[in-house]
């Protein structure tokens, strides 16, 4: 715990404005957590707090690199990141996740802990496949680039317009017989 300790913001007593704060980190803060995905890495993040009577506002900016274990061939690699994200804390009576940018924290907090912020944030960062960049191919390349992946339509019950001006102008003979036995 002496590690996430670094990630304490005092809040309490803080005038209603802007602070910044700069943290870096290595080894320890993801042997600290208790998490598998990240073995190693090392970051720097600018925190810039924007406090009012109401909320704080956290923007987190990341730079550093993480290593990953390749899923093909079991090598450790290191994938770079780049994050800039930002979370929402309002003054309520008790703590709770509003969103996923917005939480609510109890008004007599004295201080907050960005070190899970900082982990989530890394974590989603992180491509679904970890491929080592020796082994990806232009394939690899785009599906870690494109969050969207490729959409087959199956089954659609939507009519096009040409089906239904189809169907005005030729009606099945047989429902015209049951039509004239109506007598329309």
């Amino acid at each position: 715990m002496k590690e996430l300790s670094k990630y304490n913001i005092d809040i309490y007593g803080l005038e209603d404005k802007q602070y910044d704060y700069d943290m870096e980190s290595g080894d320890a803060f993801f042997e600290e957590l208790d998490q598998d995905l990240i073995e190693r890495g090392h970051f720097k993040t600018h925190v810039v707090l924007n406090k009012s009577a109401t909320m704080i506002q956290l923007q987190f900016h990341t730079e550093g690199a993480v290593t990953l274990i390749c899923d093909r061939s079991l090598e450790p690699f290191e994938e770079p990141i780049n994050l800039d994200d930002r979370i929402i804390l309002k003054f309520g009576d008790h703590d709770e996740e509003l969103t996923e940018e917005i939480e609510m924290i109890n008004r007599n907090t004295n201080k907050i802990n960005v070190a899970r912020y900082l982990f989530d944030f890394i974590a989603l960062s992180l491509p679904t496949k970890k491929i080592h960049p020796d082994l990806r191919s232009d394939e690899d390349e785009l599906d870690l680039e494109d969050d969207e992946e490729e959409v087959i339509l199956v089954y659609s019950s939507a009519e096009t317009e040409e089906e239904e001006s189809g169907e005005e102008e030729k009606i099945d003979p047989r429902w015209e017989a049951l039509k004239k036995l109506k007598g329309e």
